[in-house]
Parts: C-alpha cells; structure tokens; sequence
C-alpha cells in the first residue's frame, strides 16, 4: 500500500483537514482537565485506558465488520449495526457527536461519490461516524485494516489536540505523547481486526461519566 492510491485516500480520510467538525470534541477530557488532571503523564494514561475498555476499541472492531459487510453490499446489516452503535452510546453528548460528524460525512460522500447515495440511505439516519467511514474506506479500496489503524490515530490526535489546548501543552510535548501512543494505537488496531465485536465488553465507565459531567460544566471551549 506503500504507493497505492489508497495510501492516499487513507491520509485524506483520517486527515484533521476531512470536514466533519472532530476538532469540536474532547470526549469528555474537558471535563477531566477541569477537575485537575494536567499532567501529560495522566492523560496518556487516560487515552491508553480508552484505547484497552472504551467506546472507540469497539468502534473499530465494528469497523471491520462493516468494511466487509460494504463490499458485498450488504446494507441491511449495515443499518443494524448501526442501530447498535447508537445504542451502545450511554450519554447525549456521546450520542450526538457520533451523529453530527458521521452526517458531516455522509453529506461529503453524498457529494463527492453520488453513487453511494442510495447505499447510505438504506444505511439509515442517523448515521454513526464509524459506519460512515468503513462505507467509504472500503469504495476507497482501503484495506480494512489500515483504515482501522487510520481510524485510531485520528481519534488519538483529535484527543491530543484537545489536550493541547486546554492545559496548555506545547506542541511539541503533544507530538511527543502522540509518538509514544504508537506502540498501544497499533496493539489495538491488531487486536480489534480478529474480534468479533458481539463479544466485547465496554470498562469505560468513567469517559461516560465525565461526558455526562461535561453537559454542565459552567464553562466550555469543546462540545462533548
């Protein structure tokens, strides 16, 4: 994949440039940095512990699934796991951001590959932002998982920047913490590649608890 086009679409598709509004959300970090955890070492902790229990491990498992599902246009199952995905969200904010970026996403599709359209309908709306990005992975000709290691890093960098700039750290002290999150991005985009998602189970109980605390905060720079 070193040269293929693919390669390409891949960087645009996990790009922080793809017009889907990430950069709004901090999955409840806000919260957590408002409540005094600072230190580059904690957050790392934190988007690790994420990556082992949290939503997003099952996003990619799911990933695979709805990648394979695409290539043989199978739109039915596809909307059924998407129903699914909106189910396994246990907090408003959660939920709508999974939503707003994954219309973003459809709507872009919509646009530029007018032939999905009728797939991405039978996919149903609201649409997650996982389904909405194996769909287009998979047109794309992405390997199913590369678009999960893809899929990961952008999560991981949306995270960081946030990060970034609510402590504040500086941006190298961000390329650094998102360099030494190689090793545990890669574990899980392995791991979650042989999975079969009905078989996980979420631990991260305390992303939605402080997704929950975020809807009150009395001052926010993030939506989620």
């Amino acid at each position: 994949m070193e040269t293929s086009p693919a390669l390409l679409r891949l960087l645009q598709l996990a790009s922080p440039a793809l017009p889907v509004g990430a950069y709004s959300y901090s999955e409840g970090l806000e919260t957590l940095i408002v409540q005094g955890m600072t230190r580059p070492e904690d957050l790392m902790s934190w988007i690790e512990q994420e990556l082992a229990l949290g939503l997003v491990r099952v996003e990619v498992a799911y990933l695979h699934r709805i990648h394979a599902a695409a290539q043989v246009e199978a739109w039915p199952q596809i909307a059924a796991d998407n129903r699914w995905l909106s189910a396994l969200r246990d907090s408003e904010e959660s939920r709508q951001q999974s939503w707003a970026t994954g219309r973003a996403l459809v709507r872009l599709i919509g646009d530029v590959h007018p032939e999905l359209r009728p797939a991405l309908e039978a996919v149903g709306q609201p649409c997650n932002f996982v389904v909405s990005f194996a769909v287009l992975a998979a047109h794309w000709q992405i390997p199913a998982a590369a678009a999960g290691l893809g899929y990961l890093q952008a999560w991981a960098t949306n995270l960081i920047t946030a990060a970034v700039k609510l402590v504040p750290l500086g941006q190298t002290q961000g390329q650094r913490m998102l360099l030494d999150l190689s090793a545990a991005l890669q574990a899980t985009a392995l791991q979650c590649a042989t999975l079969n998602p009905e078989d996980l189970a979420l631990g991260g109980w305390g992303a939605s608890l402080a997704s929950m605390q975020h809807e009150t905060l009395y001052s926010r720079l993030f939506r989620s």
